[in-house]
């Protein structure tokens, strides 16, 4: 049995360890620019993260995520409408505040996704992205009623939150950037310009593989989390440190 007490992290993190509390993981080390994680032949090879790093280098934040074999291979299958539909993920959770990334302060555990989902664009500024690889950030809170306990969160009818300039318009805490986002052999990779993330050089971070779905009733919660896949450090503990590239 794990025992989640993350320090400093508060109870929406503490949630997220407590979450991860029941998966099989390899056990992980922290390594100077990341997390690497024993192979697990009982997870899909996509989603069968070996090695997490957020580093910097000439002027990016390059988020990484090694995986088995096939990054990108699967994907989830088509069903023609946006209700139900599903979407994967490769997700660095951090310790960044929701402000470092646009929106208000202090509104839950901020996130780089990247996803593909084949039923919907949500790309800023009205573009397609529904057949591509595509990144995302996201603020994650607890939420009970989705079966992996978390959701992307969602903003109240009538309210009206700060959000980033290419928040693609869904009701939730979600924004659409366009950064470089490659996924090529085992490899995927996220290259950010560093003025567009606040407190990024001290931050600490974790690396999920995980699938997401949106309600079929189209109502809060609108994109829960449905399976975690696999989590780097096996406690969503965030023990990775940005560093600079060697």
């Amino acid at each position: 049995m794990i025992v989640c007490t993350p320090r400093g992290l508060g109870l929406v993190a503490t949630a997220l360890c407590c979450l991860a509390s029941g998966l099989v993981s390899g056990p992980s080390t922290a390594a100077a620019h990341g997390i690497k994680t024993a192979p697990d032949q009982a997870v899909m090879a996509s989603f069968d993260i070996v090695e997490t790093r957020i580093v910097t280098d000439h002027g990016h934040a390059v988020f990484s995520t090694r995986v088995r074999a096939d990054a990108g291979k699967a994907t989830p299958s088509a069903t023609g409408k946006f209700a139900g539909s599903e979407v994967y993920a490769y997700v660095w959770p951090t310790s960044l505040n929701s402000a470092d990334v646009g929106f208000e302060k202090d509104q839950g555990i901020v996130a780089l996704a990247v996803t593909f989902h084949p039923d919907f664009d949500d790309a800023a500024y009205g573009g397609k992205n529904r057949e591509r690889w595509h990144s995302h950030w996201v603020v994650l809170n607890e939420d009970k009623t989705c079966p992996g306990g978390l959701k992307v969160k969602d903003i109240p009818e009538g309210t009206k939150p700060r959000l980033p300039e290419t928040w693609p318009g869904a009701p939730i805490l979600i924004d659409s950037p366009d950064y470089r986002t490659d996924l090529k052999a085992d490899l995927v990779e996220v290259h950010i310009p560093l003025e567009k993330i606040g407190a990024i050089a001290t931050a600490s971070f974790d690396g999920v593989t995980a699938g997401l779905r949106v309600n079929a009733n189209l109502h809060a919660p609108l994109l829960c989390v449905t399976n975690i896949h696999k989590v780097a450090s096996g406690t969503l503990s965030l023990p990775g440190k940005v560093a600079p590239a060697k």
